[in-house]
């Protein structure tokens, strides 16, 4: 009878196996489309592995085209052993032969390995004979429960997360890998560190699952193992060839092709009386579960790898791989090896460990997401443009078997809009129509813009013209002028009005020309500082207001040029002791004429370009018109 063995035998190990870099991702969303579980989310404008969800199976390690996606990298750990002086042995995946097609012999290929420093180099197509003969006593013990694989780490992985009520179907048998430890260690002792070389990336998630017997201490990809022979310049010319450490495989060796091991124990894959469905790739194993679950008229046991073309082709192995030509060599080199087979010291050891236990459990890790509302579907639909198509075929550029299944990821955070190739070219479209359109437009007003700059910058140039000759004619004016901002800052000034007010001014107009952005309010009298106030705040202009400061006797006047915003103010020195009264009349008119004179000539220069300055020269003019005449006071 076949008993299956209930109590725990395998610890829970939470442990990344992939990881992204993102400061070499480039955002192609290529992995997400190939992630069978929905394992890999945007953060910060990079991919991002969710290791909860993440099955280690390998399909962005390979679509990557920017090298952003690496594996746990073993190799480190594996020399710190071998320098440690430990018994360390390798057992190698079957599926050897497919890969390293450039060594000539499989002898050759085991030297290199013991020159790395293993003591112990096995075969685990040992431990898939003895897995395989297990499989065919569950067959056989048939009592209306049907079985899936336990043989891809991948499966396991993706069973326990996503279809959790497929648990108790799957067959409770550890894989060949895990059964080559136990056999290695009870023949090598359980001091012995394995060393597990293959083609998977899921297999370094699955090692860490067993304690005991049965760990499987680090795996070596056959990538990281061509490193390695490289790193230590190990060739097939510079290394003695050697054999497989006993005991040695039977047909195990075809353990990593579609039915191979179930081939090489007979049992019946005959389509009329047979039992067993065999398939491989991720589109055929996602398919074949999800018909297992949902019809019961699906009477079969599965027998499923998820890499196409199974273990011969797996992220672990040497990319450009051709899946036909590997197999061909895997069927080749176990044809060789069994013609000088032992087949009863196979046997022999076949009945000697077939006694060790070979059960094992699983874990409920459902990571399964709720349904999102119809309305939130909806809505990503609409916006995917493939409303009322929920029931039509999608392209499946996306890696999702439906636009809906896409909607649905897009709504749970695990997916983009825009990994739809549609949504992607409509809105390229979209945008081109907009851009041609919004190019017509800019063509046809090209000229006119070009015309439109032309007239603009002969404005500018006069413009500044005539502010380089008025500011020439302000610094002659006699009479101290002023211009400020809303803010009392000089906007512009003569060098008259920065001589009014004395040996600071002038200090300061040495580093600041015209004293330019220089706070009024820092340079005169309060009593001063407040006429220019209250013209901004009123627009209400003063004329004509005497003041003291100190020897002098200034006449101010102050006008607005912008309603609050820009005022000016003509300063005038009224009181000059060496001159008699009646000559300071006569010079104040002789000044007042000339100035008259000299503004009008501004204000024909600067014409309709300067329309601030016309006005502040003209409210000048007006001041002195009203002062024309008069005498100081």
């Amino acid at each position: 009878m076949f008993e299956v063995r209930t109590e725990p035998i395998e610890k829970k190990v939470d442990m990344q196996v992939i990881k992204i870099n993102p400061d070499k991702c480039k955002l192609c969303y290529a992995c997400i489309r190939v992630c069978p579980s929905n394992a890999i989310k945007i953060v910060n404008n990079a991919a991002e592995i969710i290791p909860d969800r993440c099955i280690a199976c390998g399909s962005c390690l390979t679509v990557c085209p920017f090298s952003a996606i690496k594996d746990l990298d073993s190799k480190r750990e594996v020399s710190a052993y071998i320098r440690s002086g430990v018994k360390v042995a390798a057992i190698c995946a079957p599926s050897i032969s497919g890969e390293f097609s450039d060594i000539s012999a499989y002898t050759n290929f085991v030297g290199m390995i013991k020159a790395l420093g293993f003591q112990y180099v096995c075969e685990v197509s040992f431990g898939a004979d003895l897995v395989a003969l297990k499989y065919r006593e569950l067959f056989a013990d048939f009592k209306g429960k049907y079985f899936i694989t336990a043989n891809c780490p991948a499966i396991v992985g993706y069973v326990e997360r996503y279809h959790p009520s497929l648990i108790d179907n799957m067959a409770p048998l550890i894989s060949p890998m895990v059964a080559t430890a136990q056999v290695v260690r009870e023949k090598y002792g359980s001091d012995v560190k394995i060393v597990y070389i293959g083609p998977c990336t899921a297999a370094k998630d699955e090692a860490h699952r067993y304690e005991g017997d049965r760990k499987v201490d680090i795996v070596l990809t056959f990538k990281e193992l061509r490193d390695m022979f490289t790193e230590a310049g190990v060739t097939e010319n510079n290394v003695e060839f050697a054999d497989f450490d006993p005991p040695i495989g039977g047909k195990g060796s075809l353990f990593p092709i579609s039915r191979g091991m179930f081939q090489s124990v007979g049992i019946n894959e005959d389509l009329m009386s047979g039992q067993l469905i065999c398939t491989d790739g991720k589109a055929n194993v996602l398919h074949a579960l999800k018909e297992f679950e949902n019809f019961s008229q699906l009477k079969q046991h599965l027998d499923l790898f998820y890499c196409d073309g199974n273990c011969i082709m797996g992220p672990g192995t040497s990319q450009g791989g051709q899946k036909f030509l590997r197999r061909s060599l895997v069927i080749s080199y176990t044809k060789k090896r069994l013609l000088n087979w032992d087949k009863e010291e196979w046997e022999k050891n076949i009945e000697t460990y077939m006694k060790l236990n070979f059960f094992r459990d699983f874990h409920n890790l459902d990571m399964r997401l709720p349904n999102p509302s119809e309305e939130q579907i909806s809505e990503v639909m609409r916006q995917l443009g493939r409303e009322g198509y929920e029931n039509k075929a999608s392209c499946g550029a996306c890696g999702y078997e439906s636009c809906r299944d896409l909607a649905v990821a897009v709504v749970n955070g695990l997916a983009q809009i825009d990994m739809c190739n549609t949504y992607v070219v409509q809105s390229k479209t979209k945008y081109k129509r907009r851009l041609k359109a919004a190019n017509e437009k800019l063509s046809n007003t090209q000229k006119a813009l070009t015309e439109s700059e032309q007239i603009t910058r002969h404005e500018q140039e006069a413009f500044q013209e005539a502010s380089k000759i008025t500011s020439g004619l302000l610094n002659k004016l006699p009479t101290g002028v002023v211009i400020v901002d809303e803010n009392i800052r000089v906007l512009q000034s003569n060098q008259s009005f920065i001589n009014l007010l004395g040996a600071d001014a002038l200090e300061i107009a040495d580093v600041v020309p015209g004293l330019i952005g220089a706070d009024l309010k820092t340079m005169v009298a309060p009593y001063i500082y407040n006429y220019f106030n209250y013209v901004l705040e009123t627009d209400i202009s003063v004329h004509n207001k005497d003041i003291h400061l100190g020897d002098s006797l200034l006449n101010i006047s102050v006008f607005s040029i912008k309603p609050n915003k820009i005022v000016g103010a003509i300063i005038r020195d009224m009181y000059v002791p060496e001159v008699r009264k009646e000559e300071v009349v006569s010079r104040i008119n002789e000044v007042i004429d000339k100035n008259l004179k000299l503004i009008q000539e501004i204000a024909f220069l600067m014409g309709e370009g300067a329309s601030d300055t016309e006005q502040m020269l003209n409210s000048i003019i007006e001041s002195y018109k009203s002062r024309k005449g008069q005498s100081p006071q």
